[in-house]
Parts: structure tokens; sequence; C-alpha cells
């Protein structure tokens, strides 16, 4: 920012300066000449009027006091030429200074009928003279410039440290930092801005506590209804029936995970999980496993394959979850096989500002899942993300919430296409994953 400030500021300086000096340039370039023709016009009035005093040209003897007055009057290294009538009716020519004069700059004058005067001088003089008024011009135009540049200097570090200050203010809140900044830059527009950022800050901060503290409520409640229906659980895994047993331990092991999964949604609402480098597969092995039944019971598959050995930058409750959202919409509005794959995706080169070569840009691991149905209709395709809609009567959370939990680790999740429906989750591949091989590729299941 400040670059264009200073850029803009300039600009305006170097075009007012322009307009204002190039004429003044060319007005002191005239002026110069103006001012030596007129001095050749002031010196032939006065020879005419003294000439005109001793009673006219043919007065005029070399040195005679007329002769010497005139000789003053003429410039140094000028040439005057008087021409006089004769008594015969003809003329005659007297001429005072140089014989000649190269590159003269020349001024006449009339005496009576027929006599005249011609001056002339050396144009050489004007000219340096010229020079000299439009250097000084040109160096009046420099200095306004450079004072405008400084001007420029200083307004555009005014006007860019303190919107710098505030950007980073904002970035500093959205990360959750929410300590207040008492510092003010003196420009009211910005003082309140940072005054609202302030005011902003305290709102979130107590509204962020209250919903952590909702939050922990509402899982401390959960995990004690799973805890007693677990209990219940654990008396029916001794009935004598084995059937009974068996699905109870099954339940049991559902109570276990989804009270796992409340502790790790817990926890990543309160920024204790940090990324970490974790196995997609492995991951999402669990998933398929928990909905590996479902598929069955409605006479259907669903299947996962990918590159083993792919790592991904992310946190795994965070990216089971997710899946989890779309695996539940493939069965719910989904129809055939349900399919996640897991692949890596190379990034392409880009040229940052000032680079001269591109350089590449960092891998992401991508996540699909595609299934057989219809695909999303035109109409809903657009507002499907969006929190509290749904085109099936359903709460409209599951992938609102799904694409809040892939952009926290910095990811993105979109509908790559809508007929049949394909949802992409991408996120960031660990930093020892080669985006370029593929060494083991895990076999549909």
């Amino acid at each position: 920012m400040r670059r264009r400030l200073l850029q803009s500021i300039l600009a305006v300086v170097i075009l007012t300066a322009l307009l204002l000096g190039v004429p003044l340039i060319y007005t002191a370039w005239i002026w110069v000449e103006d001012f030596t023709r007129t001095d050749l016009q002031v010196r032939l009035n006065r020879m005419a009027t003294e000439i005109v005093a001793h009673g006219g040209p043919e007065f005029i003897t070399e040195g005679s006091l007329l002769w010497d007055d005139l000789h003053l009057l003429t410039p140094a290294g000028g040439r005057l030429v008087v021409v006089y009538p004769t008594p015969d009716g003809g003329t005659s020519q007297l001429e005072i200074g140089q014989p000649s004069v190269q590159s003269p700059l020349m001024e006449s004058r009339t005496i009576g009928t027929s006599g005249s005067l011609i001056l002339e001088e050396p144009s050489s003089g004007m000219r340096t003279r010229q020079r000299q008024a439009v250097g000084a011009v040109a160096g009046l135009v420099f200095i306004s410039i450079a004072a405008g540049a400084a001007v420029a200097v200083a307004t555009a570090r005014r006007l860019s440290d303190p919107l710098r200050d505030v950007a980073n203010r904002a970035a500093r809140l959205a990360e959750g930092d929410f300590r207040p900044a008492p510092r003010r830059h003196g420009i009211p527009e910005l003082d309140r801005v940072s005054d609202v950022l302030d005011a902003a800050t305290v709102e979130m901060a107590g509204r962020l506590q209250r919903e952590r503290a909702l939050v922990a409520d509402v899982s401390h409640q959960l995990r004690s209804r799973l805890t007693a229906v677990r209990l219940r659980l654990d008396e029916l895994s001794v009935h004598p029936d084995p059937a009974v047993t068996a699905e109870a331990t099954e339940a049991m092991e559902q109570v276990d995970r989804l009270t796992l999964a409340i502790d790790e949604l817990v926890r990543s609402s309160r920024s204790d999980i940090t990324e970490a480098p974790i196995s997609v597969i492995k991951e999402l092995d669990t998933v398929i496993a928990e909905w590996k039944r479902p598929f069955e019971d409605a006479d259907r598959e669903l299947r996962l394959f990918g590159d083993a050995n792919v790592m991904a930058s992310a946190t795994g409750s965070r990216l089971r979850e997710a899946v989890t959202v779309l695996v539940d919409n493939a069965l719910k509005h989904g129809e055939g096989t349900c399919t996640v794959s897991v692949r890596l995706v190379q990034g392409q080169p880009h040229r940052g500002a000032g680079a001269e070569t591109p350089s590449p840009r960092e891998g992401m691991v991508c996540v699909e899942v595609l299934d057989e149905g219809a695909g999303v209709d035109n109409d809903l395709a657009p507002h499907i993300f969006d929190r509290g809609f749904s085109g099936a009567g359903s709460t409209g959370v599951g992938l609102a919430l799904a694409r809040a939990l892939i952009e926290a680790d910095g990811g993105r999740l979109e509908l790559q296409r809508r007929r049949p429906a394909l949802f992409a989750i991408f996120v960031p591949t660990a930093r020892e994953n080669s985006p370029i091989r593929v060494t083991e590729t895990r076999e549909p299941r």
C-alpha cells in the first residue's frame, strides 16, 4: 500500500511540476530575448535623440563628441550602422564598432524621413543568459519535485504504517488474540477503527467464553448419558444369548467411538489440537469400518482406495468427521457404490511478487467421495454449504460443519461435480510427502 500511495503522490507532483515548469521554461527563454531586444531599442532611442540634438548624422565625424557618445551606447562586440541622406539626394552610411557580427541580434530605428539606425549585437550573450534562466527554472522544478517526493514519502509512511498496524491487529484477532491495543495513530478515521476493534474484541472474547462453557456443559451431559448407556450395554454383554452379546459388544464399540469423537471435537473447539502428519488411509479406515454395515444393510457398497503412504498435515478428528458427513450424505441421498479415494495433487508453479522464476506451490492431499446417485440439483448446488440450508428436510448443519472443520486445518471442501455428486476435500500434504511419485496403492475394498 505504501508503494501505491508513494507512486500516486509522486505522479501528481511530477505532473504538476511539468505542467507548470515547461511553460515557465518557455516563458523564461522568451523573456530573456525580449529583455535583450528592449535594451537594444532603448539604446537606439537614445542614439536617435543624440543625433537629432546635434543637428543630424552629417555631424558625426571620427573623434567628435557625438561619435564618442554613439560608441559608448553601442554594446560590446556590437555594430552600429547609421544611414543618412546627402545633399545631392543620395545616402551615406557610417559604421561604428565591429566590422561584422557573427549570429547577430538586430534592431533598427528610423530617423526623419530617410535616415535610419541599425544596431547589431552578438546573440551568444543572449543565448547564455537564456540557458542560465532555463537552468534556474529547471532547478526550481527539480527542487519542487524533490520536496514533493519527501512529502510523499512522509505521507505514505504516515498512512501506511497505521493501516498496517490495524491490519495486523485484525489478523491477530482472527487468530484468537483478544488482547486490546491501546496504541492510537492520531488519524481520526483509523483511531475510530481501532476503537471498534477493541469493542469487537471484548464482545468476541465474551461470546467465545460463553460458547466454550456451553460446549463443556453439553459435552459433559453427553458423556454422562453415554456412560449410562454403556453401563446398560455392559450388562447385556453377559447375556446367555450369543446374538444379544454380539449386538451389545458392537453397540459398546459405537458408544466408545462416539465418546472419543466428542472429546476430540471439544479439544478441537478449544484449539488444543495441533496439526501433525497423519496417515490419511489409516484415519479413514475407522470411518469405513463404522459405515460399512449401514451400506450393506442398504444393499450398497462402500469402498476405500488410494496411496497408503500419503501423509497429510491435518487434524485426524476433523478429517474423519468431515468424511463421515460426506459418507452419511451419500448413504441418505445417493445411490449405488460409494467410493472414497485418496490421492496427491501436484502443486502448480506460481510467480511471486518480484520473483524471476516460478516457485512450486505446496502439494495437497485430495480425498474424494463419489456415489452413483442422481447428484445435486442445479438450484441447490450454490447453497449446499450454507448453514441451515437443506434440500431434503434435514438440519442443514452437516456440510457447513464439514467445511468449517476442513478450513480450520487450512484446507477446503468443494463440490467438484454435481451429477453424479463428487465432493473433494483438500488438505495440506506433510513435508515428507513427495507429490510426484506414488509408491504403494491401497486396493479397493
